[in-house]
């Protein structure tokens, strides 16, 4: 009995190893795939029956995870992001001026140098590198310089969340882009965009503007959020995110999440309501010249409200340019590739 349990084990290891090799996953796979072929026929040969297959295949996952992660220990995603020269770009750590103080930022320029830049404003809770290495990679494939940039009370930020001062950690970035680049875009992410939308009404720089899952409003009881938590959390176990896993190891593909939390003088709930999305959009709407706009929702957001994509987008009818997520969440539509390829096309048609 124990043999067919072993010879089971063998046979998932062999054909997971062999999945993660042809699909390029290194930082799931243990041999790059050289002796899956052998490990799983040498576990057929035992003639493991179906409960032993069954049994093991939970087992014979946790297994996988576990070499990788032990095979590939270095293999951290977010070096992609440290400052230095990197295959097709480089990264410079900077302070940029703002009104209320500098602003913690990473300037990342292809080899090639760029006439363009994207200033990119991550989410509520998150910082400057929160899963950005795939983004860089994309906008810097595509010719376009990016700033990612700390709000207040997130990061490296010296401040608090506060209101109105926080406009200017997106406003301040966009003079000092402006200054250096021909054309400036803005990318905001559910908070950064509501913050990215504000700075623009109130007149900051802007060529083209590119929001992802930005709420109109946003408010919830403690059990609302711990329940959309769970939700967002269960919905990051889709094949699609395996592409995390090109880059990083289980353990530092997890890591990433980690963050410095938030530090506020103003809770996120009455901060979204300052800033007042919607009204900002409108704002711009009504311009005689107004930049380009993007909208980016996931099909399946546990955070927004009921109605808050289609709300966001009646808001900029006969301008903006509108894209459901289908299978995304809340959390995972600033990884998607989907998301990823479309809005650096999008960027670097309006910005070349």
């Amino acid at each position: 009995m124990r043999s067919s349990y072993l010879n089971a084990l063998g046979v998932w290891l062999g054909l997971l190893e062999g999945l993660a090799a042809m699909a390029g996953l290194r930082g799931l796979s243990w041999s790059s795939g050289a002796g899956a072929p052998l490990l799983a026929l040498v576990g057929l040969a035992g003639r493991p029956g179906p409960q032993a297959l069954a049994l093991t295949l939970l087992p014979g996952l946790a297994l996988q995870v576990g070499l990788a992660t032990l095979r590939q220990w270095r293999l951290d995603p977010q070096r992609a992001l440290l400052p230095g020269a990197h295959p097709g770009y480089s990264v410079t750590r900077v302070d940029v001026p703002a009104a209320h103080g500098p602003v913690p930022a990473l300037h990342i320029v292809p080899s090639q140098g760029a006439t363009a830049a994207v200033c990119v404003a991550h989410g509520s809770g998150c910082d400057k590198t929160f899963y950005a290495w795939r983004l860089v990679e994309e906008l810097t494939g595509r010719g376009l310089a990016a700033l990612l940039i700390d709000l207040d009370g997130h990061g490296e930020s010296p401040r608090p969340q506060s209101f109105p001062e926080i406009i200017e950690s997106v406003a301040g970035p966009a003079r000092w882009l402006r200054d250096q680049y021909t054309r400036v875009g803005l990318l905001g992410m559910s908070l950064g965009g509501a913050v990215t939308a504000r700075a623009v009404a109130d007149g900051a720089p802007c060529d083209a503007l590119a929001l992802w899952a930005v709420p109109p409003r946003l408010r919830m009881s403690m059990a609302e959020y711990r329940r959309a938590q769970i939700i967002e959390a269960l919905r990051l176990a889709r094949p699609r995110l395996l592409h995390l896993f090109r880059d990083g190891s289980p353990y530092y593909v997890a890591r990433a999440w980690h963050t410095s939390g938030i530090r506020a003088r103003i809770g996120t709930w009455d901060l979204f309501d300052a800033l007042d999305a919607p009204g900002s959009l409108r704002r711009i709407a009504a311009r005689a010249e107004r930049p380009p706009l993007l909208l980016i929702y996931a099909g399946r957001d546990g955070v927004l409200p009921a109605g808050a994509a289609e709300e966001m987008r009646a808001v900029t009818a006969g301008w903006g340019e509108f894209h459901l997520v289908r299978g995304a969440s809340h959390v995972s539509v600033a990884i998607e590739l989907e998301t990823l390829r479309r809005t650096g096309a999008w960027l670097a048609l309006w910005l070349a």
